[in-house]
């Protein structure tokens, strides 16, 4: 539902309604089993625009997507903690750490900035179809007409995007040329 202020109503048509239609796809994709999307969706909206009352959004997209992923994930962790709770026996430790040992954290977290850095190296259009179609998990379809390009264009510029990151990959590898 969009707001009722007149200047809130108009900034939330412009930058965050175009927005709606591939949120919720992503959403579909990162959290199936979560049926509360309308539910995440609105409260993302109320949050951002009440962060835009207060003067802190720069990026309203980013803002947005942020926010619902937050909110997606309190909601499975309040859905997992009421699962634990109806156990006669709970593995304390299991909660605390779920994310394995500061190594692994470590090496995960530079694989994601070389990945960052491979896809920030491609031309725009590889970069945004590989970033709808990767990491927000859109179809071909929803790519083409989010892009307003045709299906074939999305399918060759991926193809092409996939083989520059195998490319970035494997420069990185060899190391630097002395």
């Amino acid at each position: 539902m969009p707001p009722q202020d007149p200047a809130d109503a108009r900034w939330f048509e412009e930058n965050l309604r175009p927005h709606e239609r591939m949120l919720r796809a992503w959403l579909r994709r990162q959290f199936p089993l979560d049926a509360d999307i309308d539910d995440i969706l609105q409260e993302s909206y109320l949050r951002v625009l009440a962060a835009r009352r207060a003067g802190t959004v720069d990026s309203p997209k980013a803002f947005l997507f942020a926010t619902a992923r937050n909110l997606a994930l309190m909601n499975l962790r309040h859905r997992r903690v009421e699962r634990l709770d109806s156990l006669a026996e709970i593995d304390w430790l299991g909660i605390l750490d779920e994310h394995g040992d500061v190594a692994e954290a470590a090496a995960r977290a530079q694989e994601l900035e070389i990945l960052t850095q491979a896809i920030q190296s491609l031309p725009t259009r590889c970069r945004q179809i590989l970033t709808l179609r990767k990491i927000y998990g859109l179809s071909q379809r929803e790519v083409a007409a989010e892009l307003g390009i045709s299906e074939h264009t999305v399918e060759a510029q991926g193809t092409i995007g996939l083989r520059k990151i195998g490319e970035f990959f494997a420069r990185l590898a060899r190391g630097p040329r002395p």
